[in-house]
Parts: C-alpha cells; sequence; structure tokens
C-alpha cells in the first residue's frame, strides 16, 4: 500500500504524539514513585553545618527539658545556637509536621501552620569574653505569626536565606492537645532474663468522648521514650485489651528497656577552676584544651546512685555573667579503657548523651589508641556541666541499636525518666494526632 507524502507525514506526527504521550506518563509515574518515598522517608534530628555548635530547643526557662507545647496554649520554647563563622546571617525557620513514626504528614503547610510559613530570626549577639569568636541566635518559639495549628509531631527546620533546601540544622518537638489520660508505672520484670537488668513499663489509655476509635491497633499508636530518647523508643505496641474508651497495655516483653547505670558527668562551667572529673588543661592565646580523666567499664560495678540529668546538658559558665554569649568553648578530650586495654573485637565505641545528639557520627565514633590502651575522642563544647555514656555497636551492622552491656552494664534500680506518647488517627485523618501524654520516673512507685 502506498502513501502520499502528506499521508505519510500525518501517520509519523501520530507515532511521535503516543511516543511522547507514553514518554510523558511514565515520567509522571516515575516522579510520582519517587516524591512518594520521599515523604515516606523519616526525617532525622541533625546539624548539618561544621560551624553550627550548642543547637538547644527546650521549654522556657528549663535547659533539661523537653520541648513541648499545648495546642492554643500559653507554652513557649527556646531555640538557642553559635555560628562560629561569627558573623551575621540570614537564618530562618519553619515547621514539618510528621506522623507518629516521624515521616512527613501528606498536608499542606497551610494545613498545620497558622499564619506565615517562616519566621526569620532576628535576634543574635556577638559573643564577648571569649577566645572563641561566635554569633549566638535565639528566638522563642512558636512566634505569633508562625503557629502550629495542629497537635502531632513536628520537626523545626533552620535554613539560609529564605530557601528551604540549604537546611541548616532540625530539632523535634511535640504539639499535644490532650483528649486522653494515661496512668502507667515503672515495674520490675518477672522474666528472669531481665529481673536484674530491666525495666517494664505497664500503662493504660482512657480516651476521652469525640475520639472515635473503630480500630484500635490502626487508630492508636504509642510511642515510649527512655530518658526523651528517640533512638531506642519503643513503638508498634498492641494493646492486650480494649473496652469502650480504654486500652490497656500489660505484656511482660513488650515494654521492657535496659536499665543502663546513673550517666557519667563532667562538670565544665570553669575552664580555670578544674573539677574533680578535670585531669589536666592546657592554655594559650588562641583556646583552651580541657582533659577529662580516663573512665573505665562499670559492667561489674555495684548500683550506686547519685542525681543526673538522664544524658541532658546545661550551658552556662560559674564565672560570667551572661551564659549565652559571654561562654567560651575548649576542645575536650574524653578517653575510655576497657577491660585489660584490649579493643573490643568487632565492636565501635561511641561517646553517647545528647552532647553529641544521641547520633552515632563520626564526631562522637572512639578511635583505640594501641599505646596507651584506650579508646579517644573530642568534641569542642561550650561551658556547662554534661552528662554523657560509653556504648557499642556491632561492627558488622552498625544499624543495630547502641549498647550498655559491655561499657556502662545495666542495673534494674537505675533511676531514669520516662514519656509515653499516644497517637490518633481519625478514620479519615490524613495525619496522627498526639492526643495523650504520660512523664513517669523510675524511682517514683504507684
Amino acid at each position: 500500500m502506498l502513501y502520499s507524502d502528506a499521508q505519510l507525514f500525518k501517520q509519523f506526527s501520530r507515532a511521535i504524539k503516543w511516543n511522547m504521550a507514553g514518554r510523558v506518563k511514565i515520567f509522571g509515574l516515575l516522579l510520582f514513585s519517587i516524591c512518594a518515598l520521599s515523604s515516606a522517608a523519616q526525617i532525622p534530628e541533625a546539624v548539618y553545618s561544621s560551624r553550627i555548635r550548642s543547637v538547644q530547643l527546650y521549654p522556657y526557662g528549663n535547659q533539661l527539658g523537653y520541648p513541648i507545647i499545648r495546642l492554643g496554649g500559653s507554652d513557649q520554647l527556646e531555640l538557642h545556637f553559635d555560628d562560629l563563622d561569627a558573623d551575621l546571617k540570614n537564618y530562618s525557620y519553619t515547621y514539618q509536621l510528621c506522623n507518629a513514626d516521624w515521616t512527613p504528614a501528606m498536608l499542606s503547610h497551610f494545613d498545620f501552620i497558622k499564619g506565615f510559613s517562616q519566621t526569620r530570626i532576628s535576634a543574635y549577639r556577638n559573643s564577648s569574653m571569649a577566645l572563641t569568636r561566635y554569633t549566638h541566635y535565639q528566638a522563642t518559639l512558636p512566634d505569633r505569626n508562625c503557629v502550629p495549628s495542629r497537635s502531632g509531631n513536628y520537626i523545626l527546620k533552620v535554613f539560609l536565606n529564605g530557601d528551604t533546601s540549604r537546611l541548616v540544622f532540625t530539632k523535634r518537638m511535640l504539639v499535644i492537645q490532650e483528649r486522653a489520660t494515661v496512668g502507667a508505672q515503672v515495674q520490675q520484670p518477672f522474666n528472669g532474663l531481665y529481673f536484674k537488668t530491666h525495666q517494664k513499663i505497664q500503662f493504660n489509655v482512657n480516651l476521652n468522648d469525640g475520639v472515635d476509635v473503630m480500630n484500635p491497633q490502626q487508630q492508636i499508636k504509642i510511642a515510649i521514650l527512655q530518658n526523651y530518647r528517640w533512638d531506642n523508643a519503643l513503638t508498634g505496641l498492641r494493646p492486650t485489651f480494649f473496652s469502650r474508651r480504654t486500652l490497656e497495655y500489660n505484656t511482660e516483653n513488650d515494654a521492657l528497656f535496659p536499665s543502663g547505670k546513673e550517666w557519667r558527668w563532667v562538670d565544665l562551667r570553669s575552664f580555670r577552676f578544674q573539677s574533680e572529673r578535670v585531669a589536666d588543661a592546657k592554655y594559650s592565646n588562641t583556646g583552651t584544651e580541657i582533659f577529662v580523666r580516663t573512665d573505665g567499664e562499670r559492667t561489674q560495678q555495684r548500683f550506686n546512685f547519685y542525681r543526673d540529668s538522664n544524658g541532658f546538658y546545661a550551658l552556662g559558665p560559674s564565672e560570667n555573667i551572661n551564659p549565652l554569649w559571654q561562654s567560651d568553648y575548649a576542645a575536650v578530650h574524653f578517653s575510655f579503657a576497657p577491660q585489660g586495654n584490649q579493643p573490643y573485637a568487632g565492636k565501635d565505641v561511641y561517646l553517647f548523651g545528647a552532647l553529641t545528639n544521641y547520633n552515632l557520627g563520626e564526631s562522637a565514633k572512639m578511635a583505640f589508641n594501641s599505646e596507651k590502651g584506650v579508646y579517644e575522642t573530642s568534641l569542642f563544647l561550650k561551658q556547662g556541666y554534661y552528662d554523657y555514656m560509653y556504648v557499642t555497636v556491632d561492627a558488622n551492622d552498625p544499624k543495630k541499636a547502641a549498647s550498655f552491656e559491655t561499657t556502662e552494664g545495666n542495673l534494674w534500680e537505675t533511676e531514669n525518666e520516662y514519656m509515653i506518647l499516644v497517637y490518633y488517627r481519625p478514620l479519615a485523618g490524613r495525619a496522627d494526632e498526639l492526643i495523650g501524654i504520660a512523664r513517669l520516673n523510675s524511682l517514683v512507685r504507684r
């Protein structure tokens, strides 16, 4: 069959259109898949700039508190951080609503932020009376022009020059609308394997009127935090009993936490006065080095209670007036001596606590010094009082949780803070709501 030039041109045009339409469809499907995968990824709490130090987000006036505000309430949070470039930059912040598992909620900013979607950080001050030059930035949240309008998990994003892709750091915070009450207590496990080393959480949740639950296993989610840590939070718990508006969680092996020990500490509020935990210090015109006394294993140490901050730290000098911009920095050297001064086979050792943001990154990883027989690492820290511990991670499987078992040991009697979070998603809801919270201490028996 012969075709004219016009007919051939028409057939060729149709083929191109079909081919382009198919490619557009395929590209659209790929783009949708990529967006779906990226939106399903958890947003970490991290610092993305090596020049940013001492990032803190806490309840107003309480450095040792966790950042939680009530929806529509008057609660406020303090945000603080230092920029070692010691110049003036244009920092802003925004909020990202997340689900219970810290994946971004599939909602527009207009659905969870009232007012402007971002706010500039306008309060700053250059350091003074310190060898280390830095600019201190601070803000009080929420700003009246940028307020979270839904309850749930939020990521606070701080970024440069109004560009949200230029992230500087992220911090987690919680917004709660109390629509449930939680009764809980810490118990000693009955199981002989965990009797001396773990703590068990038993609790129940009472839902208020208006919280309609048809399927509690899907609509209600629980997260239990030990000392406000998310790296070992217990999730995915299922109720053992559900009756109308009451959910009971009382299983022997689910809500169990290794007890750990009381946190180690170092007092760095003064660089001139060497506290009990400081072995030596070096001073120069350009900076200060602090050498913390070498720590040893505590696995065989009997229970010894003393008041600690459960892994947190509080910044502030003991000799200057203002802790925000009159505190200095020092290179602080930590060392840990394993038993027999021999490295752990197949295990990496990390310095652990809020001072490392509970992250198992390279800055917290300790290197073994074969000449001294100790693990060593250094951090650049601001004057303050710090809690810390040492943990091990399987070198062949770094995704495994950090463990105190080899370096610190676990004792049932250890004082720990626990927080139980209750999330609820309506049947047609597109995000998890935070509706209940309980905080309890292992030393307070009910």
